[in-house]
């Protein structure tokens, strides 16, 4: 079972941010050393369990009660796709994908409003965007799709594309970026990825689709791997940061002419269905990059195959 799962089933008055909180502070241990929530457990294994508050009765989840009308709406509004087994959305940008201190939205926490009226359970996320990333997120809508998902991207059969806007334009407009990544601190300053030789194997291949020279170029970025904030910093580490992309490619990242968001997007999405069969779905994009892709000619008015010519 996976770790977070074997939390929340052992300790019900656990909410998920809590454990996640656990998690990323280190406070939750397996073996000695820290560990991921989506990682297993096997037999064996010994778990350092944190000081909890575990005499307080199990809280009932009210999510689904807590949630208002706009809140219905805007979660319906964001579906592309859904079926007995799945729903797809086209996550906008800003919206982050689980809980924080101060987030009051949050698409795990509109999960609620997504659930068939006979559904015995509230769907599940399979997989993260980041907060400033838009595009396609899939969830499971109950547990048995969510342990065949899971799977599939723990074992790469899930294919993805990003669309990006960067600055400047590639000399080579089609190769592969193969550097390891690993997370940390440095100086007191907020947890960032870095470039690391001694970290986890990250590769990302990328594609010039149009350029504006000098200025912007638009590229499609196909990660083999799903490290954190990966693609942002394999082309910020090639000279070529994402517009809006501050964090990791500083004043070099913004164009006064567009917007400041990040203009990177989850475009498309191949999968294996938990029904059967194959599954691709793509996604429009945001308004601030509709419009930034327009400000340099570029057209990308509608996707339409954002696979093809995109061999890896």
């Amino acid at each position: 079972m996976r770790l977070d799962r074997w939390f929340l089933k052992a300790f019900t008055g656990l909410s998920f941010g809590q454990l996640s909180k656990l998690l990323r502070t280190g406070q939750i241990r397996v073996n000695g050393k820290r560990i991921k929530g989506g990682e297993r457990l096997r037999a064996g294994d010994d778990i350092r369990i944190p000081p909890m508050k575990l005499n307080q009765p199990p809280r009932v989840r009210t999510a689904e009660r807590r949630l208002s009308k706009d809140d219905v709406a805007f979660a319906r509004s964001l579906v592309l796709f859904e079926d007995d087994d799945i729903i797809v959305l086209n996550k906008p940008p800003g919206l982050a994908v689980q809980g924080g201190t101060g987030m009051s939205r949050h698409v795990d926490g509109l999960l609620p409003a997504l659930k068939h009226k006979n559904d015995a359970e509230n769907p599940k996320l399979v997989h993260r965007l980041d907060k400033d990333t838009s595009g396609l997120l899939v969830v499971a809508r109950h547990a048995r799709a969510a342990r065949f998902l899971t799977k599939a991207f723990r074992m790469k059969d899930c294919h993805k594309v990003y669309w990006a806007l960067v600055r400047g334009t590639p000399k080579i407009p089609e190769g592969r970026i193969d550097l390891a990544l690993t997370k940390g601190t440095v100086g007191g300053a907020k947890e960032k990825t870095y470039i690391d030789e001694g970290g986890k194997k990250s590769v990302t291949f990328y594609k010039v689709l149009d350029s504006a020279g000098a200025e912007a170029s638009w590229v499609a970025l196909i990660p083999l791997s799903g490290r954190t904030h990966q693609l942002r910093v394999h082309m910020a580490h090639i000279g070529h940061p994402i517009l809006g992309d501050g964090k990791y490619g500083g004043k070099e990242a913004h164009l006064n002419a567009l917007s400041g968001k990040l203009h990177l997007h989850a475009a498309a999405l191949q999968l294996p269905h938990p029904g059967g069969g194959v599954k691709r779905f793509s996604a429009e994009l945001p308004e601030h990059m509709q419009n930034s892709l327009s400000f340099f000619g570029f057209e990308a008015k509608s996707i339409r195959d954002p696979f093809a010519g995109l061999e890896v």
